[in-house]
């Protein structure tokens, strides 16, 4: 149940928190067990699952299905054996914010333990990131894959508005 424990073959998990919950009933407490996990396959695929289960291992299961059924696909800025993100980016989902800043090759990823997970299953290798805000783990999660399928490369930006290369040297 370490992290980075690929069982499909396909996608490499990472148990971001597994929490123990418990429901208050006639007899005493009964215990169940939620996990949060991120699977990816280190070359722009990403999904998140939470579940919850009696024990920890049926909930890490049933996380990692659910991230597999919610995979995106991500690009990156690569350059020098380096991937990083295209341009600054700041995200936010609940009380949670996350601001994600290229870094030059060589940086690595300078991210707390959360974000560094979304990055590292994601196949990024130097980004500088901040959070802000609530440091919950699930939201911080959302927040960050947020911010990397919002992001843009130069083309993107350029087909959407409307404009060329050639237009940029005429002005």
């Amino acid at each position: 149940m370490a992290d980075g424990i690929d069982r499909r073959g396909q996608y490499t998990e990472h148990i971001v928190q597994i929490r123990r919950c418990a429901c208050v009933v006639k007899g005493g407490r009964r215990f169940s067990f939620a996990a949060l996990v991120v699977v990816g396959d280190g070359n722009g695929k990403i999904g998140m699952g939470y579940a919850k289960a009696p024990e920890v291992p049926i909930a890490v299961e049933k996380a990692v299905r659910a991230a597999e059924r919610s995979i995106v696909r991500l690009r990156f800025r690569e350059r020098a054996a380096s991937r990083s993100v295209f341009h600054r980016a700041e995200a936010k989902f609940g009380a949670s914010r996350v601001l994600l800043l290229p870094a030059g090759a060589g940086t690595g990823l300078i991210a707390g333990g959360v974000v560094r997970s979304v990055l590292n299953a994601a196949g990024y290798t130097d980004v500088l990131t901040k959070v802000r805000g609530s440091s919950n783990p699930l939201t911080l999660v959302r927040a960050t894959i947020s911010a990397l399928v919002n992001m843009r490369n130069r083309e993107d930006a350029m087909a959407m508005r409307g404009v060329t290369v050639s237009d940029l040297g005429s002005k």
